[in-house]
């Protein structure tokens, strides 16, 4: 049986539709002039005064954290959280200020949650963004006894001078694509579906598709955080738009920050696919369901004009990336 993202009880499709449902229901709330944008982008800028725009956006972690307790591996997602967060924030050009965390459970377990709390703390110093509170909400009879959620929001700053919205793409600008960790925070409804036999045996701890590393730890690598490696790349004035590759895959969310009329052409043979994503295909889940609901190995990708592309290749290695071209922007 072929294994899609839909029958795993996730409709990409539904959650467009619902994006588009909260663009009507704010059309007919009083507009404040000091939104700058629309609903759907990365994240959502606020002007605070004069060219200064606070950026602002809000997500979890989805149920990766099933998979955190099926395997006891917890500590990850707290970098996952803030990753999920600070990624979309700094597509289009902010500089991440603080963020809180929410923790939903139906009872507290510390044992469970310092570490996620810990990774949360780690996760935003290495990206110069402070922790500046959270709340932690027990809600027995909403969630089981060992059950609970993540979710969390970040803002930032930006000029607007400064702002990268996509708005000077053109055709035959190139994607650079940053690699990602592994599966990172998206699809896991999806990856649990593929792994279920698995899962039910308790079989998370045998050899994974990485040398060293048991099924689980490839499955629960931390989503990576590209605030630092963007805001280098930022800096160049070389970066026409930014994306986070997460649901929707690369299509999905590439072509979000691109002019009508555009689209992305993605080669997905010009970089090597992490062998986690060979083992989720061969559990019954087509190439085209895989780009669709997968990074694929790509977390970020930026877009630029082949005259810029030296100048930011040369930044992005100096932050220590492995910049590869991926593809171009083309006529839809």
């Amino acid at each position: 049986m072929t294994l899609t993202y839909e029958k795993s009880g996730v409709s990409i499709a539904g959650g467009d539709q619902w994006v588009e449902t909260i663009k009507k229901i704010m059309k007919g709330v009083p507009a404040d002039p000091a939104v700058v944008g629309g609903i759907g982008g990365f994240s959502g800028l606020y002007r605070l005064s004069g060219t200064t725009l606070l950026a602002g956006c809000c997500d979890g972690v989805g149920t990766k954290v099933e998979l955190a307790r099926a395997t006891g591996i917890f500590a990850p997602i707290g970098q996952d959280l803030v990753a999920m967060n600070v990624n979309d924030l700094v597509t289009g050009g902010a500089r991440p200020l603080f963020f809180l965390d929410y923790i939903a459970c139906g009872a507290l377990n510390e044992p469970v949650f310092a570490p996620v709390v810990e990774s949360v703390a780690r996760a935003c110093a290495s990206c110069g963004c402070a922790l500046l509170g959270g709340e932690t909400a027990e809600m027995p009879g909403v969630y089981g006894p060992q059950t609970f959620d993540l979710a969390g929001f970040a803002v930032g700053v930006v000029d607007e001078r400064d702002v990268i919205d996509g708005s000077s793409v053109q055709e035959g600008d190139l994607l650079v694509g940053l690699h990602s960790s592994g599966v990172h925070s998206n699809g896991y409804t999806l990856v649990r579906e593929a792994l279920a036999q698995s899962i039910a045996k308790g079989d998370l701890s045998r050899p994974g598709p990485v040398p060293g590393e048991t099924l689980g730890q490839s499955l629960m690598k931390p989503t990576r955080l590209y605030v630092n490696q963007a805001l280098s790349a930022a800096r160049t004035g070389a970066v026409k738009a930014m994306a986070h590759i997460t649901g929707g895959g690369m299509a999905g969310n590439v072509n979000r920050v691109l002019p009508a009329g555009l689209v992305c052409d993605v080669d997905f043979s010009s970089w090597k696919r992490p062998a986690v994503f060979d083992l989720i295909a061969s559990c019954g889940v087509a190439e085209d369901e895989m780009r669709r609901v997968f990074n694929l190995g790509i977390g970020f990708v930026m877009i630029t004009s082949p005259d810029s592309l030296g100048r930011l290749t040369d930044a992005l290695k100096a932050a220590g990336e492995n910049p590869q071209v991926i593809g171009r922007v083309v006529r839809a």
